[in-house]
């Protein structure tokens, strides 16, 4: 039979390609959506499509539990990857705009996981399956205008190490895909949670957002950033931390990850933060 992945934000970008790849690859994937809308198109191009919020508990308990009736009682691998993003200075973003992001990017993923790894530890003679984290580039140095998301990220970095830690007795793997700039919605998709949480018209910084954030918002629509890769880079690092025997714990994708992944081990904090703030 083949080997089942369960997976989250498939509607566009890093997990519609990895929906795909991974089903090319011989995979049974349940490609997961927040909106039923996205499912049925999902559907239509010949995955096994269906919701899963994972801001809502409701859902993510429906979600995993067709997955497992899908997969006759089995999951071998999970993938969170549904993520948003809330751009704005950090003395910008109200509590309630961290509580929602969290809620999505952290807490739910959380949830999932912890019902992965029941299902997983009955698996084997000792647990076995494989719990795929996307953080970023962001989970371990953070850049303007990206703290609500880096928060996020810096939090679910820490969780996976320990995590990871933990489950060194099983055959449970944990791994961190940690991507650069991949093509794909998440700018688009930041501007509604932008506009309904930052004030930024009565902000200290608002010439700084006229001058910097709101052009990258709504002027520079469909433009790449520098080094930006397409998805299917990620899908090729999923496959590998699949299918390898002993898969490493972190993925680094794109350029800019893999620089300043090296940068941040040597230079000290002023001189990265100078480095970073340049870039």
């Amino acid at each position: 039979m083949a080997k089942t992945i369960l997976i989250t934000g498939c509607s566009s970008g890093i997990g519609y390609d990895a929906a795909h790849g991974l089903k090319a690859a011989g995979w049974k994937v349940f490609a997961t959506c927040r909106r039923e809308e996205d499912c049925e198109r999902l559907r239509s191009e010949g995955l096994i499509s269906f919701q899963l919020d994972v801001a809502d508990p409701e859902s993510i308990e429906a979600g995993f539990n067709e997955a497992l009736a899908r997969g006759h009682g089995r999951l071998d691998a999970l993938y969170n990857n549904a993520a948003f993003a809330c751009p704005g200075a950090a003395e910008d973003i109200p509590p309630g705009a961290l509580r929602e992001i969290f809620e999505t990017n952290l807490f739910g993923l959380h949830d999932l996981t912890t019902r992965a790894i029941k299902v997983m530890r009955a698996q084997g003679d000792n647990g076995e399956g494989r719990i795929l984290q996307c953080s970023s580039v962001l989970g371990f140095v953070g850049l303007k205008w990206r703290a609500a998301y880096a928060s996020t990220k810096f939090a679910l970095e820490g969780l996976t190490d320990v995590m990871r830690l933990e489950m060194a007795d099983t055959n449970i793997k944990i791994v961190l895909i940690q991507p650069g700039p991949i093509t794909s919605k998440i700018r688009v998709n930041s501007i509604p949670p932008f506009e309904k949480w930052v004030d930024w018209e009565n902000s200290a910084r608002r010439a700084q957002y006229e001058g910097s954030l709101l052009k990258r918002l709504y002027q520079s629509r469909g433009k790449p950033d520098t080094f930006e890769l397409p998805p299917s880079e990620v899908t090729k690092a999923i496959l590998k931390a699949l299918e390898a025997p002993n898969p490493k714990p972190r993925y680094k994708i794109t350029t800019p990850t893999k620089a300043i992944s090296v940068v941040r081990r040597f230079l000290p904090d002023r001189m990265l933060d100078w480095v970073l703030d340049k870039g």
